[in-house]
């Protein structure tokens, strides 16, 4: 009989656990009703930004213009002109962005970049849709909107110059030659493109992490001053070898002397209709 006492004690118990759920649980709830929502997926990709509205006027993001979260919550991007960094705390469909430092680059795009670091700080709400992504402000008014672009390969892809390098400096390029310089280098080893104001074509053999470049052939045009500044220092990476370094949509090239460009990859033709 104690035997039985106590195998009915354990039912009726049981019995009252399963009531206590089911009276926890909202009518017609998903059985995962309850449950805290796992994080917005946003760590190990690089968004490319393509656009940030503030109260309802939207304003294309430069080139280039991205934004990695590391899985320990470190930032690190683009903002149009200055690369930036800072931490983000995921919490389910919520980040706390906390900007830190930034490089100290003037360029034309700087207008934009001070609206980025305004909107892309403080709790911003996530939507993950696809390959699309959007930071929405508390208040609704101001919107994000980024997406996951794949990485590009060095060959083939046209290069857009961006910024001038030596050592460790990046400066931005002369004003009004935004655009100006940009160059393929085709699958098999020729280089087509503008040096800034001359259009030049030469050969690229790579090995590892260098490029060793042949004899320079360019157009004889005359430009403004700022465009052959900017061809002057151009042509002095495509004159010898340089090492290089290609980062998803980013190429450095930077020659023995520790000079230099960086260039951003042509946004794809899906991602330009956006």
């Amino acid at each position: 009989m104690l035997k039985t006492r106590t195998t009915a004690a354990t039912a009726a118990v049981a019995s009252l656990l399963v009531l206590a759920a089911c009276g926890t649980e909202k009518a017609g709830s998903d059985p995962g009703a309850g449950t805290v929502a796992p994080d917005v997926p946003v760590t190990g990709v690089h968004w490319a930004v393509d656009s940030l509205t503030v109260d309802g006027r939207k304003a294309q993001a430069p080139a280039g213009t991205y934004v990695e979260i590391d899985k320990s919550g470190r930032a690190k991007g683009n903002s149009g002109c200055n690369h930036f960094g800072g931490t983000v705390t995921v919490d389910g469909d919520t980040l706390q962005v906390a900007l830190g430092e930034t490089t100290e680059m003037a360029c034309d795009a700087m207008d934009f970049e001070t609206a980025f670091h305004k909107a892309f700080t403080g709790k911003l709400k996530a939507r993950l849709a696809g390959d699309a992504l959007t930071l929405t402000a508390p208040d609704g008014r101001t919107v994000v909107a980024l997406s996951n672009i794949p990485p590009v390969p060095l060959n083939g892809t046209t290069w857009t110059v961006d910024s001038l390098l030596s050592g460790d400096t990046a400066a931005s390029l002369p004003k009004g030659t935004e655009g100006k310089a940009h160059f393929v280098i085709d699958k098999d080893g020729k280089v087509r493109g503008s040096l800034g104001c001359n259009r030049f074509s030469t050969t690229a053999e790579i090995s590892g992490r260098t490029v060793t470049f042949g004899q320079i052939t360019t157009t004889r045009m005359m430009c403004s001053g700022p465009e052959m500044d900017l061809e002057t220092q151009v042509y002095e990476v495509f004159g010898g070898s340089a090492t290089y370094e290609l980062r998803h949509r980013g190429l450095s090239l930077v020659n023995a002397e520790g000079k230099g460009f960086a260039a951003t990859a042509a946004p794809s033709a899906s991602a330009a209709k956006k």
